[in-house]
């Protein structure tokens, strides 16, 4: 049976004015603030969608990627994985930059970014957001 995540926003005023509330309905997760200025400008404590979609890259990148290691018999220790994504107003969204470094005994360097390079290409997010090049920088701690 397929599990559905569930978000909501609540919005008031103009765009560039306004201010909305994400509410992250299938999780305790705190509620948070989004503005235009945060996502065109500063960040300034606030999120942004872009920064929504960086966190849900780089932990389903780091799922993928931890679960093949697995299976081919050298789990990592540990992997930091950061998902930067570039926004340019009055364009889009011009570009995910995957980083991950990790801890993984008995595997070679070339091995680990094949790893990293089949996660990136296969993690749901990642085929998600295809239309979007998405980059990747792999290697081990």
């Amino acid at each position: 049976m397929p599990i559905v995540s569930k978000a909501h926003t609540e919005w008031q005023g103009t765009l560039f004015e306004g201010s909305g509330t994400v509410f992250f309905d299938s999780s305790d997760l705190p509620q948070q603030q989004v503005t235009w200025k945060a996502r065109a400008e500063s960040h300034g404590g606030l999120t942004s969608p872009e920064e929504l979609i960086a966190a849900a890259h780089s932990s389903c990148f780091s799922m993928a990627l931890s679960n093949a290691l697995a299976k081919a018999g050298t789990p990592a220790t540990t992997l930091h994985t950061e998902a930067q994504v570039t926004f340019q107003p009055g364009e889009g969204i011009k570009g995910i930059h995957l980083v991950v470094r990790g801890e993984v005994p008995g595997i070679s360097a070339d091995d680990f970014v094949k790893a990293a390079e089949g996660a990136k290409e296969n993690c749901p997010v990642s085929k998600a957001l295809a239309a979007t090049a998405i980059t990747l920088d792999a290697a081990l701690a």
